[in-house]
């Protein structure tokens, strides 16, 4: 009985909580219908969209959780680039040809890159999220992180219906985040890159693959794309070379790359902007990215994401797998873990920044001067052999 008084109690709590938070939040959404008035944005649409707002809980909980593990490049490519998501990209990519044909001839932007985008973001149009998008929007707005941004993505969303692209902000659903449609665009996104491919009068990234295709070649040419250019390859690097050089911020031509010993595909040639990446360490790939893997980034800052965007590109038109050494670390970092390998760096004089559970940057660079003081590979690779030195060197 003593406990089923105190989990009472709790509830109660959390009941009394959850109500004062609401009562709050509807205040709140008071002062943002008024700005949003304020804003230029119809009286119909904004009654609409604030008609059903919720908070709601489990965006706040997604939004703030945080990985178990620390995905290695390995386990996100095996992961998000299976089989069945390349074979059905495949098929696809043959079922729309005249479309894809047709944008890639008006952007510049190979078939396979986009549909490589589309599969990555959506599995093909099959997840484009069950959220209601207002109500996610907003929850994030008052939830206070990036509170500015995700109210103008709001207001974005209230304008969208008022240009009628869609019949009201209200029955938009999309991710936790805030994208939304085939290709996952913020309404931000939308207003500015999207495209009435159909000419119905509508820019329609839900229903219409034209639209959606259209608006993300559209959205990498912006970006930069360079035509045919590769996105990367896989390279193989001579026995003595310094791998303080693989980070993304080297850049050479591919002929000074290859004057230090770095075999390159024969099919790569005449590339300025070229820079290696060892996402798996040392002893991991070696894979050289070009500049349309900047504009890959541009979609997307996770590098993981950008590689796996080539890697199934590439698939879906045949290219052989990436070749991997039987040698390589496998193991991940829990975030715990992560979370303490960079205290341990500061610890010891290799400043990597307050600790926050990701191998960014810093750490990376962190990583590089231990390894170099130890007489290391200076891949700057968080493994799980480097967490066990560093923790047994404290001991």
């Amino acid at each position: 009985m003593r406990h089923l008084f105190i989990i009472t109690v709790l509830s109660l709590c959390v009941t009394v909580a959850q109500a004062d938070t609401q009562q709050t939040f509807t205040e709140w959404l008071q002062e943002l219908k008024a700005d949003a008035v304020r804003e230029g944005i119809s009286k119909k649409t904004v009654d609409a969209t604030f008609k059903h707002a919720k908070l709601l809980p489990r965006v706040i909980q997604l939004d703030r959780s945080q990985p178990e593990f620390i995905s290695t490049f390995l386990d996100y490519l095996n992961r998000r680039v299976n089989t069945s998501l390349v074979e059905r990209g495949r098929y696809l990519l043959t079922q729309h040809q005249p479309l894809l044909a047709e944008v890639e001839s008006s952007y510049g932007v190979p078939k396979q890159v986009l549909v490589a985008f589309w599969g990555m973001e959506t599995h093909y149009g099959k997840m484009q999220g069950d959220f209601d998008l207002a109500s996610a929007l907003m929850t994030l707005a008052y939830e206070g992180r990036r509170a500015v941004f995700f109210r103008n993505e709001l207001f974005n969303l209230m304008r969208i219906a008022d240009a009628r692209h869609a019949s009201t902000s209200a029955r938009i659903q999309g991710s936790w985040a805030g994208a939304m449609g085939h290709m996952q665009f913020m309404p931000s996104t939308l207003i500015a890159h999207g495209v009435d491919a159909n000419h119905d009068g509508r820019v329609d990234i839900w229903q219409s693959l034209p639209d959606a295709m259209y608006s993300a070649a559209n959205y990498l040419a912006k970006a930069g794309w360079r035509g045919d250019e590769p996105i990367m390859a896989q390279v193989d690097l001579p026995a003595d070379f310094d791998y303080r050089l693989a980070k993304l911020n080297c850049r050479q031509h591919v002929d000074a790359w290859k004057a230090l010993g770095v075999y390159v595909p024969a099919h790569i040639r005449n590339l300025e902007n070229a820079a290696i990446l060892l996402p798996q360490g040392w002893r991991g790939p070696a894979l050289m990215v070009f500049s349309n893997f900047d504009v890959v980034m541009d979609w997307n800052r996770s590098v993981n994401y950008a590689l796996a965007v080539a890697y199934l590109s590439e698939q879906l038109v045949g290219v052989a797998d990436i070749a991997v050494e039987d040698d390589v670390e496998l193991g991940a970092l829990s975030f715990n873990e992560m979370w303490a390998l960079q205290g341990k760096l500061n610890e010891l004089g290799f400043p990597s920044g307050p600790p926050d559970g990701f191998p960014g940057l810093k750490t990376q660079e962190a990583i590089r001067m231990y390894q170099t003081a130890h007489g290391l590979p200076q891949d700057g690779y968080a493994s799980p052999s480097l967490y066990v030195r560093l923790i047994e060197s404290l001991k």
